[in-house]
């Protein structure tokens, strides 16, 4: 029987490749997006929809699937007012596994950040952090919360200072190694397809990846 996947976040880099992916897989029957803003000439197993994601309860009765994709993330430049910062790139996930949780959906996928942590001094790793500790207090069956690092693929928009410290970073690499590999940039690519294994060959788990992680099970699990 073909399952029902939803994803949160389908315009932006790794959620827009996601969601391709997601399409050209046969075990997919239908994958619903939950967004801000519609994507055109989308297959006719794709559903939208449209609204406010901060308000994400009210579509309680829509947000039924067997796996749940939450790509959502915003960046200090976007989203300079921390509160609004914080309700993205908090409050949607949380509610997302909440309502999973309330729709017995038992698989759940959220992609966080390394250095994400709740006692943290810095706003960002704090807010990863409590996610992720919110996220897990819901003991949604399979729950995959993973920690890329600096993020490769080509963006929409230009970012000058991002771009610039993607160039260093790939001069950088080779020295990279042992414990220092979790740092090495790791493509959309990579991302897209490891949280695709994961939920395609999960068991009762509850398990946060590190970057080096992440692009191995792109790799090795099929």
């Amino acid at each position: 029987m073909k399952k029902t996947a939803i994803i949160l976040g389908a315009t932006g880099l790794t959620g827009s490749l996601l969601l391709q992916k997601l399409i050209d897989d046969d075990s997919y029957g239908h994958i619903l997006l939950f967004s801000r803003s519609k994507i055109e000439n989308l297959p006719s197993n794709v559903t939208q929809f449209i609204g406010d994601l901060l308000t994400l309860e009210d579509f309680k009765s829509q947000f039924i699937a067997d796996e749940v994709y939450c790509c959502i993330g915003t960046t200090a430049k976007k989203t300079p007012d921390k509160n609004l910062y914080k309700k993205i790139d908090y409050g949607i996930p949380v509610t997302a596994a909440k309502l999973a949780k309330e729709n017995n959906i038992n698989t759940f996928l959220v992609i966080s950040a390394m250095g994400a942590n709740k006692n943290s001094k810095v706003f960002y790793n704090k807010t990863k952090g409590e996610m992720e500790d919110a996220v897990l207090a819901q003991h949604i069956k399979n729950t995959f919360i993973l920690r890329p690092s600096l993020i490769g693929g080509n963006r929409k928009e230009s970012r000058l200072l991002e771009n610039i410290g993607l160039a260093i970073f790939r001069i950088i690499q080779p020295l990279f190694i042992g414990k220092l590999k979790q740092y090495k940039i790791i493509e959309t690519e990579d991302i897209a397809q490891a949280m695709i294994n994961l939920a395609k060959n999960s068991i009762r788990a509850e398990v946060i990846l590190t970057s080096d992680e992440i692009k191995q099970i792109s790799k090795t699990i099929k």
